[in-house]
């Protein structure tokens, strides 16, 4: 049997769809953006971001800043809140012409990575962006890459594997994102722990729950891979 491997809790009933339409047509997304660093040069990159992390939220909101410990090696990801296409496209216009950015954090950053990659998604209607209960821990990314034809061929039953979550204690959701651009059918759910250990005693648990195995079974019809990573959160991260 295929298990989603991830735990989930909402404080909102299961509806028929999970389409993004509401969410969408007030502009909010989310931009994902996971860089890979050279192994040597990990460190330092670290130790520039957290002195020059300013600079650049300056321009825009910073929603976290995670180092990857398991499911990528020498690898940051981090999360971009944006208002529009139309704001976005500002703040990239405006860093390309911020002589401090440029000097003194790009031009020494850029040169320690191996390579970027970036997403653009939006909440799920029915999730929305929640801090951990307290800071510390550990944050798991799981990632669903879904059949084709969008939430409107999986959505009903992926929110019903959600559903089968909700009040049980589980995990706290920080946020599920459905992706606009990038891999499409993709569906990344954001989630706290308060240590790997937990986690792990979590993910037990919800094994052997049958309301999660019968959910579980049934949303795993339309689902083609999944892959997760495990995140500390950075120390100038407004999530941690």
């Amino acid at each position: 049997m295929v298990s989603l491997a991830v735990c989930f809790t909402f404080d909102e009933q299961p509806s028929a769809s999970i389409f993004t339409g509401p969410q969408q047509q007030h502009g909010t997304f989310y931009e994902f953006r996971t860089y890979n660093i050279q192994p040597h040069l990990n460190a330092a990159f670290l130790k520039l971001t957290s002195e020059k992390i300013q600079l650049r939220t300056a321009h825009s909101e910073l929603i976290g800043y995670w180092s990857v410990e398991y499911g990528g090696l020498n690898q940051v990801f981090h999360i971009w809140k944006y208002d529009s296409y139309a704001q976005r496209a500002s703040v990239r216009a405006a860093l390309a012409q911020d002589p401090s950015w440029i000097e003194q954090y790009i031009s020494k950053a850029m040169p320690m990575l191996s390579s970027q990659d970036n997403e653009v998604t939006y909440l799920v209607p029915w999730s929305k962006l929640q801090k951990p209960p307290k800071d510390g821990g550990v944050f798991e990314l799981a990632t669903f890459l879904m059949k084709p034809g969008g939430p409107a061929v999986w959505g009903k039953a992926f929110q019903a594997a959600v559903g089968t979550h909700m009040g049980s204690g589980y995990a706290h959701s920080v946020g599920v994102f459905h992706s606009e651009f990038g891999q499409l059918n993709q569906v990344h759910v954001l989630w706290w722990y308060e240590s790997a250990d937990q986690r792990a005693a979590i993910r037990h648990k919800s094994h052997g729950d049958a309301r999660v195995v019968a959910a579980v079974r049934e949303s795993s019809a339309y689902l083609v891979s999944q892959k997760n990573k495990l995140m500390f959160p950075c120390s100038f991260s407004p999530i941690k």
